[in-house]
C-alpha cells in the first residue's frame, strides 16, 4: 500500500473477487475481476440486479476485452454466477477496450441493449473501422512530432508498440442507447445519475446512487493509480488534463463515506481525500514542468523525465508515458503559461513565454480558447 492509500479506507480489506465469480458488496451489487494483457493486469466488473423491460436480470457494467482467457472467465460466470438470470442490458463507462471489448458478443447473447453516452459510442465504432496500419502511421506521426526517438517512432509504425484496438474489440454492437450527463437511470430498487467526465476519454459516464451512497466511477478516480491522461493523435492540440481535473469537481457533491467503485484497484471510500490527492498530483507535476520549462525547451518525449522523474518505460509505456508529459504541457499552453514551437527539424517544443517570441510559435493559448486562436 502506497502513502496515499493509506490515507483511504478499503471497507473489504485485501479480498477480491476469485476468477468468474462474482463477489457480493451491497444488496443486488455483484465485483466480477477480469484479466487484462498489460502491466495493469484486472479491470473490475460491476452487476447490478434489476428488472429491465420486463425481465428480471442483471445490467452489467463494463464488460473486460475480448480476449481468450476473458471468454473463459465469462463462461464459467454465465454457467454458474448470475443466480440463473440474464444479462437484460450493458451499460459502458466509455470507449477503452478493458471496458467495450466483449459488449458485443454480450449484448448477442442476451439481446440485451448497450448504454452509452454518444461521444463513447461513436469513438468505439471508429476506432473498430480504422485500420491496424491506418492508425499505426497515424501513431507514429504524432509521437514523432513531439520528440519520439526515431527507432520508437519506426517501431509505431510497423505497430509493434501498441496494442491493436480490433483485437481487443472484434466488433461494436450496431445500435445503443444513449445516456446523457445528469440522466437518472432506474437499475433495480436503485436510482443511479449519470456524470459525464472528460480527459481520459471523450465523454466517461459514471454513476452515483446518492441514495444509498455508491458511486461507480470508471476511470475517472482511482485508488492506487492516478487515471492516464494524453494527449493522443485523434485530437493532437487538446488539453486533456484540463478537462480531467475540471470533471473532478462534478464529483465533489459525493457524501465522505461515499462507496467508490473504481475499474481498477479495491473499492474504497474517502473519495474526497482521494480527489485532493489527484489534484496535488497533477499540480506537482505541472509546476515541476513550469520550472524546467524556464531553463530549456522541450518536447513531449523530453518532458517524461520530468513528470516521470528516475523511471524507465518499455515502449508500451512510453506510449502512454509521452501522451501524459504531451497533456500537461498542453494544459501549461492552454493557460498561457508557456509557448508551443516548431523547431527547424518541425518537431513541437514547450518553453516559457518570452516578450518576443519566435515567428514560428504557434500562438499562446488563452484559457477556454483554441490553440493557435
Amino acid at each position: 500500500m502506497n502513502r496515499d492509500e493509506a490515507q483511504l479506507d478499503f471497507p473489504f480489506g485485501d479480498r477480491l473477487p476469485l476468477p468468474g465469480a462474482p463477489m457480493t458488496i451491497a444488496p443486488g451489487i455483484g465485483w466480477l475481476r477480469m484479466p487484462l494483457p498489460f502491466a495493469l493486469d484486472h479491470i473490475n466488473l460491476w452487476l447490478l440486479r434489476d428488472r429491465f423491460e420486463g425481465r428480471e436480470g442483471w445490467t452489467l457494467v463494463d464488460c473486460g476485452v475480448a480476449t481468450t482467457p476473458v471468454r473463459a472467465l465469462w463462461d464459467t460466470v454465465l454457467a454458474d454466477g448470475l443466480d440463473d438470470l440474464p444479462i437484460v442490458r450493458v451499460l459502458v463507462t466509455h470507449m477503452h477496450p478493458d471496458h467495450v471489448g466483449m459488449a458485443d458478443v454480450l449484448t448477442r447473447r442476451f439481446d440485451a441493449p448497450l448504454w452509452m453516452t454518444r461521444g463513447e459510442y461513436l469513438s468505439a465504432r471508429l476506432f473498430n473501422l480504422v485500420s491496424a496500419d491506418e492508425s499505426s502511421q497515424s501513431v507514429a506521426a504524432h509521437f514523432e512530432l513531439n520528440g519520439g526517438q526515431p527507432e520508437w517512432i519506426d517501431a509505431l509504425r510497423r505497430g509493434g508498440s501498441r496494442l491493436r484496438y480490433r483485437e481487443l474489440v472484434p466488433s461494436v454492437p450496431v445500435s445503443y442507447v444513449r445516456i446523457e450527463d445528469d440522466q437518472e437511470i432506474r437499475i433495480g430498487n436503485r436510482t443511479w445519475r449519470v456524470v459525464v467526465g472528460h480527459g481520459h476519454s471523450p465523454e466517461h459516464a459514471a454513476l452515483w446512487c446518492p441514495e444509498d451512497g455508491l458511486l461507480i466511477s470508471g476511470d475517472m478516480v482511482l485508488p492506487r493509480i492516478s487515471t492516464n491522461v494524453s494527449v493522443f493523435d485523434t485530437e493532437p492540440l487538446a488539453d486533456p488534463l484540463g478537462d480531467f481535473l475540471a470533471s473532478l469537481k462534478r464529483f465533489e457533491a459525493c457524501t465522505p463515506d461515499t462507496l467508490t467503485l473504481p475499474s481498477h484497484g479495491r473499492p474504497f471510500r474517502r473519495l474526497q481525500v482521494r480527489i485532493d490527492q489527484l489534484r496535488r498530483h497533477h499540480d506537482d507535476r505541472l509546476a515541476a514542468l513550469s520550472s524546467a520549462l524556464r531553463n530549456t525547451a522541450m518536447s513531449a518525449a523530453e518532458a517524461v523525465a520530468v513528470v516521470f522523474p528516475g523511471r524507465r518505460f518499455e515502449d508500451q509505456q512510453r506510449l502512454f508515458a509521452t501522451g501524459e508529459a504531451l497533456a500537461h504541457l498542453h494544459a501549461l499552453w492552454h493557460s498561457g503559461n508557456v509557448q508551443r514551437q516548431l523547431d527547424p527539424d518541425g518537431r513541437a517544443r514547450f518553453s516559457a513565454v518570452t516578450a518576443d517570441p519566435d515567428s514560428r510559435a504557434i500562438g499562446r493559448n488563452p484559457v477556454g480558447g483554441a490553440p493557435g486562436g
